[in-house]
């Protein structure tokens, strides 16, 4: 062992050069090797060899710093002995230096070929008491303790540190065996008072150990589940085998299968429990288990629902716009809504998918329109039937007690469509029933609720699925039967009749084309005049749709394709006058005209849930005891209606110049049709029309058609469904029609074709109902005579 050199701060230098020391920290009476090889520390050695053997060895503040200067290197350093110069094959060298004694850098008196630096010797501020031989005793322990884990640590450095008197010297020798960082060590270096080195190296020395028990305790962890590891497979394998001699060898494939469907489903965290968990039930049941079948065909809608896949939304709102005008005639309401959520998904990512509701009488594109707005918005199409459901486990699904269990149909949906934002329909939401097995329609509330859908929970699933990205589409006939509270949860839109040039144009240029196609014709063989598909609007279909229309044009593509079939035509132009040969004879023909030739005989309009009609009231007079006598299955609203109606004409006989005795004279009022029930208070204008005109002899104006409330006041009070009933007036052939002024608003929603043709008379009261449909003159038996006789 080389002899520590003798040295004093009175025989040190007071310039030393310098060589840089890279991720560590020389102290005095510590012997280290240095790796000598950049250019300026070669220079330094080759140097000190013909001169003094001191050199200045400073810790640099980053190691990657090649080249350091002044800024890179700490204030403090050692003075080192140089014991000994080895040339390396690779022209660098080796040396083993030997810290003698600390200093202070006071400045740099060069930087090159190499640094040099004056310096100031410190000596040790000493200290001595109980206290330091405390920590002195707590320091060496702290040291065992630690070598307890670093193997590098031996029982020699342990004695050598015994066997060290010295406080500041053992803090130094204990400091410089461990792995401490550069600044750390630098820290302990550059405390003077022994003391406070003491306090500083007993903390760092305690977070060390701290760190080593915990990375002990870790390693053991991991260790012991390796070990656990290694155990389960060893278990695995020999299960492998006493299954493979079993026969039953492909189960544990089956269920790796399973495992690996998990991993790619990306399923959400709770989903992902209940599947390990449940794959983990699987691997421990016997394949022959009834319970086994029950459990994989769980875990199979489970893994098959798309938890993370969803189409990309076609947010080119052209592109959209053109989809929709190219499917669907009209509906321009629709359309508007349906480019707004576009517009609204184009400038806000993430948003909740709209609840619409499509509300329309049979026939007039709602379900094709959910079609036709899936492919605009280039998501998949799921349609889900709600006519007669009667039990809540077909929306909600059924428990997993039950046998032959299985989720509801909007999960059915979901997984069907293959992703977790379609276009999902609810169609006829209208016609869902109830009974013992529970209320679908609120099942349904949770479904059609944006705030709640986020987490649908199916009873068959157990876990919570995302329906907020889904756009849910109910279609239904009529708005009543749906509760109230699930009628709250949608955006109810209303599809209306179509008219006679709508009709026109949709047979024109989806219908006639589609059963061209279907009936195996072409174009060149058959061909519509516009006259043609007008006679069967008005003689062979009266709905507010076009199914029955579609019917009649695929009646006279059936008689052609059996003309061309048969060679007894090789082409076909239908017109109106070749409609009788095809159809038979005309199903509807405007009575109007026909029907009001006598008094006592009024034009009514009704809603109904096929989109409105014309409805006609007679009354007749008789001898009797003063009953008003109604007939044709009226419901009690509209027998109060015309109760008051007769009321209002027997408190007004005077100014209608009325002398009869309605105490000894009946008065029936009969609306035909009689086999439909009726009801509802907008009959009371017609009613009290009808018997104006029957007690005044005066015929009722042929051509207009009326609606409203009556008062016993006379004040003609406003009606619901105006639209409808309009529409119904039209496709009948009337153009005039008398309504509540009040109800001149509603008109807005009426195509503007039709009011163009219309004439529409507002009143307040009901003289000026009487005025505008009775005729002036009395009504005489001879006139009708004669036109029977015409």
């Amino acid at each position: 062992m080389n002899k520590e050199p003798k040295t004093s701060a009175e025989t040190l230098p007071e310039i030393v050069p310098v060589i840089p020391l890279r991720n560590s920290v020389l102290f005095p009476h510590q012997i280290i090797p240095l790796a000598v090889g950049r250019e300026k520390s070669l220079k330094l050695l080759a140097d000190i060899q013909d001169r003094s053997k001191y050199i200045g060895v400073i810790a640099q503040k980053q190691g990657l710093v090649d080249d350091p200067g002044s800024e890179d290197l700490y204030r403090f350093g050692t003075v080192a002995a140089v014991l000994k110069v080895i040339d390396l094959p690779d022209d660098s060298k080796s040396v083993i230096v030997q810290g003698v004694h600390r200093f202070r850098v006071l400045d740099f008196t060069q930087l090159e070929p190499y640094i040099k630096v004056a310096i100031e010797p410190m000596e040790d501020i000493k200290a001595t008491g109980l206290e330091i031989e405390a920590r002195v005793l707590n320091l060496r322990n702290l040291v065992q303790s630690i070598s307890e884990y670093l193997p590098n640590i031996t029982g020699e450095h342990l004695m050598m540190l015994a066997n060290i008197q010295d406080p500041g010297r053992l803090v130094d020798t204990a400091v410089s065996l461990l792995n401490l960082e550069t600044f750390q060590k630098e820290e302990i270096l550059e405390k003077i008072d022994v003391k406070e080195r003491l306090e500083r190296a007993t903390m760092l020395l305690n977070e060390y150990l701290q760190k080593l028990e915990i990375g002990s305790k870790i390693q053991s962890e991991v260790q012991g589940e390796i070990s656990k590891s290694q155990r389960e497979y060893f278990l695995r394998e020999q299960l492998k085998a006493i299954r493979k001699e079993l026969g039953d060898e492909n189960e544990g494939m089956e269920i790796q299968e399973l495992r690996d469907r998990l991993e790619k489903a990306k399923l959400p965290e709770e989903a992902q429990k209940a599947a390990e968990k449940e794959i983990d039930r699987l691997s421990r049941m016997p394949s022959s288990s009834a319970e086994y079948t029950v459990s994989r065909t769980y875990l199979d809608w489970l893994l098959d629902l798309p938890w993370a896949i969803a189409t990309e939304d076609n947010l080119n709102l052209k592109d959209a716009e053109a989809i929709l005008e190219g499917d669907h005639y009209g509906l321009e309401k629709i359309k508007k809504r349906i480019l707004e959520y576009l517009a609204v998904r184009k400038l806000k990512q993430q948003m909740k998918g709209p609840i619409l509701c499509f509300l329309g009488p049979p026939g007039v594109g709602k379900t094709s329109l959910g079609k036709s707005i899936a492919n605009a918005l280039g998501r998949k199409f799921v349609r889900v039937s709600l006519g007669g459901l009667r039990d809540e486990a077909e929306i909600r699904g059924h428990r997993r007690t039950y046998i032959g269990a299985l989720p509801g149909r909007i999960i059915q949906g979901i997984r069907r469509s293959g992703t977790r934002n379609p276009v999902f329909m609810l169609d006829e939401i209208d016609k869902v029933g109830m009974d013992f097995r529970g209320d679908p329609s609120s099942a349904l509330l949770e479904v059609l609720d944006p705030e709640q859908n986020f987490s649908f929970s199916d009873h068959y699933l157990d876990v919570s699925f995302d329906l907020s990205q889904v756009m849910f589409i109910a279609t239904a006939n009529i708005a009543d039967p749906i509760p109230p509270a699930l009628r709250d949860r949608m955006e109810i839109l209303t599809l209306p009749g179509y008219i006679e040039e709508e009709k026109l144009h949709i047979a024109r240029k989806f219908l006639v084309p589609k059963q061209i196609e279907e009936h195996g014709l072409t174009p060149e063989q058959i061909s519509f005049e516009d006259n043609a598909i007008r006679g069967i609007i008005h003689d062979y279909t009266r709905e507010a749709g076009v199914r029955n229309l579609e019917r009649e044009i695929a009646a006279i593509n059936r008689g052609v394709a059996k003309q061309v079939a048969t060679e007894e035509a090789q082409t076909a132009v239908i017109t109106p006058e070749s409609l009788h040969g095809y159809l038979g004879p005309i199903k509807f023909y405007s009575e109007t005209s026909e029907r009001i030739t006598r008094p006592g005989i009024a034009t009514g309009v009704a809603w109904t849930p096929t989109g409105g009609d014309i409805l006609f009231i007679e009354v007749t007079r008789m001898k009797g005891k003063g009953q008003l006598i109604l007939t044709g299955q009226l419901g009690d609203i509209m027998k109060e209606s015309a109760q008051a109606a007769l009321s209002y004409i027997r408190s007004r006989a005077t100014e209608l110049g009325l002398t009869i005795d309605f105490e000894s004279e009946n008065i029936h009022v009969h609306v035909p049709a009689g086999a439909i029930p009726k009801d509802g208070p907008s009959a009371g204008v017609t009613m009290m029309t009808a018997m104006a005109s029957l007690l005044t002899n005066r015929v009722v104006r042929s051509d207009t058609a009326m609606t409203g409330e009556i008062t016993l006041r006379g004040l003609v009070l406003p009606v619901g469904g105006i639209k409808e009933k309009v529409l119904a007036a039209h496709r009948s052939g009337i153009r005039r029609m008398v309504m509540p002024w009040k109800n001149e608003k509603d008109l807005e929603e009426t195509p503007k074709e039709v009011r163009a043709e219309m004439e529409f008379v507002f009143v307040h009261e009901m003289s000026e109902v009487l005025a505008n449909t009775l005729s002036a003159a009395k009504f005489e038996p001879a006139d009708e005579e004669a036109e029977f006789a015409a």
